[in-house]
């Protein structure tokens, strides 16, 4: 008897046991499906996209922030409210042709005849964006997506030409746009590289979202073997206030002159400066051409050449639409015939600045920029001036320059010619999208 209580009291245990296992089984793979279910929540500008229909469109020329949201069954009344109550922080009126908006539908109103959205969202760049919220407590906010800098090194060794290069190693042109124009402008000629040339580069790539590659946002440092010198660059800001970011090789040399040699990337020149240059349509009578043409595609970014103060940015007779800038007493550019100006009288512009765009105004064949150049006053050819070298580090800032440079300088030495790949990334840097 007593044999047989204890086989059924076995027996109940073993049940007990038996539950609670599969009861937690069963919690388990709920928490796993929980977890799944999280994971494929899909965030975009802060909502959920998974909740709404959703809505991407262009801004198309002519389009108005009215116009958008009557055809998506919002009427006037209505739209006016949005617009007086979201003006303080959204200006309705200012909706660029190809900027891209989203529209954010409930999905409860799917069965609706005309359902019309909840949310406008719209994107000014890759990074800033626009929230208006169109139900209930109408309002505006902005905000930008976080973006993330990662740090990453790379190498090559030329065999034709960097970009071929890079193009090989799957790394961006931009890379090179850097290197000619930013970096070593004055000291390399880079379409006369030679087969054996080498370089190595610490950049920082851009990422939107984490996920989104939007390109090489800074060189930090470089290295470039040619004609069997080393050339080194080091990035460093030697003014604060006004921003200004200059490379400097590791005796604190300044790399740049104080005018870049041409104010559009990779252009061609396509009529020099020439005092006594005949043209036959005129019956070849002395036209003189105080100007150097460059030759490059419509909207092509027009730069500024130097460091200086626009003292005019108007349309006029046969110049079009031009900005100039007095870079000191001595030195004076212009920048003709473009399709857009992006700068106003009074505007402090930096070397490299974007100032314009390439255009066909004014008297012109065919689409590029006019650089013209004084010097004490009277136009000259730059090509045949000797231009001073870009602003040297002052005596205060050099002992802070070599110190910073120091690890930098070790860790380009350190890189090894022999990797085909660029090394693993390095200091991830975050911003926050603003609240």
């Amino acid at each position: 008897m007593q044999l047989k209580t204890l086989i059924a009291v076995l027996v109940i245990a073993m049940s007990i046991l038996a539950c609670k296992e599969d009861n937690s089984a069963e919690i388990e793979y709920e928490n796993e499906l929980a977890e799944i279910v999280e994971e494929e929540k899909i965030l975009e500008f802060g909502f959920d996209i998974n909740n709404y229909i959703v809505k991407r469109d262009t801004i198309q020329k002519g389009d108005s922030f009215g116009e958008i949201l009557q055809r998506n069954n919002i009427g006037y009344p209505q739209i006016f409210q949005i617009a007086e109550k979201t003006k303080d922080s959204f200006d309705t009126r200012k909706l660029h042709p190809g900027k891209p908006y989203t529209l954010l539908f409930s999905k409860e109103s799917s069965t609706d005849s005309l359902p019309s959205p909840e949310t406008f969202i719209y994107q000014a760049d890759q990074v800033k964006y626009v929230v208006v919220n169109l139900k209930d407590s109408i309002y505006a906010y902005s905000n930008k997506k976080p973006v993330t800098y990662i740090e990453k090194t790379a190498t090559g060794v030329i065999e034709s030409s960097i970009s071929k290069t890079l193009e090989e190693k799957g790394l961006s042109q931009k890379l090179a746009y850097k290197m000619a124009d930013d970096i070593y402008a004055w000291t390399i000629d880079f379409r006369r590289l030679q087969k054996g040339d080498r370089f190595k580069v610490i950049y920082t790539d851009k990422y939107i979202d984490d996920s989104i590659y939007a390109g090489v946002h800074n060189v930090k440092a470089a290295y470039f073997e040619h004609n069997s010198e080393s050339l080194y660059a080091f990035q460093f800001e030697t003014d604060s206030i006004k921003g200004i970011v200059d490379y400097f090789n590791e005796d604190a040399k300044n790399l740049r002159r104080a005018f870049l040699k041409a104010p559009v990337q990779f252009s061609r020149i396509s009529s020099r400066y020439n005092l006594k240059r005949r043209i036959a349509v005129y019956g070849y009578k002395v036209r003189p051409h105080k100007g150097t043409d460059f030759a490059a595609p419509v909207g092509t970014p027009i730069m500024a050449t130097a460091n200086g103060t626009v003292i005019e940015s108007t349309r006029r007779g046969g110049n079009g639409k031009y900005v100039k800038i007095r870079h000191n007493d001595t030195y004076t550019t212009q920048y003709l015939h473009m399709s857009k100006r992006l700068v106003k009288k009074g505007d402090f512009v930096k070397q490299g600045d974007i100032i314009g765009k390439v255009g066909m105004t004014g008297n012109t064949g065919g689409p590029h920029v006019c650089y013209r150049f004084w010097k004490n006053g009277k136009q000259v050819d730059p090509f045949k001036q000797k231009l001073p070298e870009a602003k040297p580090i002052s005596d205060s800032l050099k002992v802070k320059f070599l110190e910073h440079i120091k690890p930098i300088k070790q860790r380009l030495d350190n890189i090894f010619f022999l990797e085909a790949e660029p090394k693993e990334t390095e200091n991830t840097i975050t911003e926050d999208p603003i609240l």
